[in-house]
């Protein structure tokens, strides 16, 4: 596989388009019921979401939705240049992103939050480890320096997971740096490793770094990215919460069995024109859930990994509400959509 330094640059490229297109597209030039979504980050689970705006789907479900990108956050993280004008704050309706940081949050924060869970678009642990040279197995990371995004994020939750896989002391085994989660603390030599998903990861082989490990083989369960609302908004929007979540489902569907979809998307968005680039990011969809309910498995380990005083308030259903995908599923919606492909996840 062949990465260039070149689709390195054009991802960071890709994501200020990424933001400066979806903030040209305004609910205010759609008709249907307005709904404001916050994208959190910048991966194959929040594919599904741009393709269900590309393809006019939130539309066909009566929405006109005002979408945020990840703009400021994910820009800095990455460097992007220009990324000042891309910051944009909504009073967000829905949020698309990490629900394990939902949950930390919850627990830790003094002002009380009614957010949970509508449905998780990543539930398993599939990302890969990229270490600097010298750094031949997971063993090698005892005692070096792994970087993260931030406290209770999806890439802090892997680093956890990985020391009580490997039995180390989270606190005096390994290092845990927050703050940046792309390859540049690698390059600069301010860390030794990354937990990267799909795009930090195409950017680190772009800059020929390899995967150390792929998480895949653990199986672990994860409440990564998904929909998040509060429950009191979201009970009252019942109706509308179930259109949102059609149309998310459908754009799964359409990205699970046909795969140009998906490579437009990532291209249009993302800025990648080489397919080996597209999918690696692709690669990361493999088990999303067609789907996709709530992850409780991951919901209860973020608890666990994450225990404490504040954390033991709580108990899982605190923090998720699956009824409303067991409305799509009850009516046989799901089951529809890949009906001309039995068996197809």
């Amino acid at each position: 596989m062949n990465i260039t330094l070149k689709d390195s640059r054009r991802l960071r490229v890709g994501m200020v388009l990424l933001a400066g297109v979806i903030m040209a597209s305004p609910a205010a030039a759609q008709t249907g019921i307005p709904v404001k979504v916050e994208m959190g980050d910048v991966s194959i689970n929040k594919i599904p979401f741009l393709i269900a705006l590309d393809e006019g789907l939130f539309a066909k479900y009566g929405l006109a939705v005002d979408m945020v990108p990840f703009g400021a956050n994910a820009a800095d993280v990455h460097q992007i240049k220009g990324r000042e004008k891309h910051r944009r704050d909504i009073d967000a309706d829905i949020r698309v992103g990490g629900g394990a940081p939902m949950i930390v949050g919850r627990a830790n924060r003094v002002k009380p939050s009614d957010d949970i869970i509508l449905a998780t678009t990543d539930h398993i642990v599939h990302w890969d480890i990229v270490a600097r040279k010298g750094i031949e197995s997971l063993e090698d990371l005892k005692g070096k320096r792994i970087s993260y995004s931030g406290i209770g994020a999806c890439s802090h939750y892997l680093a956890l997971l990985i020391a009580e896989k490997m039995k180390w002391d989270p606190e005096r085994d390994i290092v845990l740096l927050g703050g940046d989660y792309s390859v540049f603390p690698l390059k600069n030599g301010w860390t030794d490793a990354l937990i990267a998903y799909e795009v930090p990861f195409a950017m680190a082989r772009a800059e020929g770094y390899k995967s150390l490990v792929n998480l895949r083989s653990w199986n672990a369960p994860i409440a990564c990215s998904g929909v998040t609302a509060s429950r009191a908004w979201a009970a009252k929007n019942r109706e509308t919460v179930i259109s949102f979540l059609k149309a998310v489902t459908e754009a799964i569907a359409m990205m699970k069995t046909d795969k140009a979809v998906a490579f437009k998307a990532i291209e249009k968005w993302y800025g990648f024109t080489d397919s080996e680039v597209k999918q690696i990011i692709y690669n990361g969809s493999a088990e999303m859930e067609r789907k996709p309910y709530p992850a409780i498995e991951g919901i209860k380990k973020a608890m666990q990994l994450y225990d404490s005083a504040a954390m033991r308030r709580f108990k899982p259903e605190d923090f998720y509400d699956s009824s409303y995908m067991k409305v799509l599923d009850g009516r046989g919606f799901l089951d529809k959509l890949y009906g001309a492909i039995p068996g197809k996840k």
